[in-house]
């Protein structure tokens, strides 16, 4: 397991602080039932990718928001593979003990704990959608809520949430900026009525 060097004793009491705050939470209905729903509804980005996907199928004729829409899902689909793969062998971190009751059915999953592919989705896709949509704020919020799922269930530390985050948000932006976003429909038409006159 890789460490976290000389802060590891900071994030350890970190961790130990929010999780307690966790544990306060949990045994709530109405919480336990939320947080398990979107945990679950976020594995594999499935709940990012089927808003792109409504976003592409309610497009209509706006070629270029279906492909952005599309652009998107590529995004993420190559972001997960990033952080779920080598970058999650790289630190190699002990998943928390597991909780000894769920509320709910939970996927046990199998990789390193650190980071949270869960977060780093969510925070990638929230400023992908960001750009694209705008609603920022509904968008990092949505991001945050199935990030904390993680920990309300036991299957990561907070720090592995923070961590996962700031990936993902990093990798978001850094691919939205190499692979800029189509153009606007409409925005470089040509007025065919009259050569050479831009469309109004």
């Amino acid at each position: 397991m890789t460490t976290f060097g000389p802060i590891e004793a900071q994030v350890e009491q970190f961790d130990l602080q929010v999780e307690r705050f966790a544990a306060s939470l949990r045994g709530n209905p109405g919480v336990d039932a939320v947080m398990y729903a979107l945990s679950e509804a976020a594995n594999h980005s499935i709940l990012w990718h089927a808003i792109n996907f409504l976003d592409l199928v309610t497009a209509g004729d706006d070629r270029s928001r279906r492909r952005r829409a599309l652009r998107r899902s590529v995004i993420l689909a190559v972001e997960q593979a990033t952080v779920n793969g080598p970058i999650k062998v790289v630190f190699n971190r002990d998943r928390p003990d597991a909780l000894e009751n769920h509320a709910h059915d939970l996927r046990a999953p199998l990789t390193s704990s650190f980071p949270s592919g869960h977060a780093s989705a969510g925070f990638c896709a929230a400023a992908l959608l960001s750009a694209d949509l705008g609603g920022a704020p509904a968008w990092y919020a949505l991001a945050t809520a199935v990030s904390w799922s993680r920990v309300h269930v036991g299957v990561h530390h907070p720090s592995d949430i923070v961590g996962g985050a700031l990936i993902g948000a990093f990798l978001g932006r850094a691919a939205a900026r190499v692979w800029r976003q189509p153009v606007q429909s409409g925005s470089n038409r040509i007025n065919h009525a009259h050569p050479g006159r831009p469309a109004s």
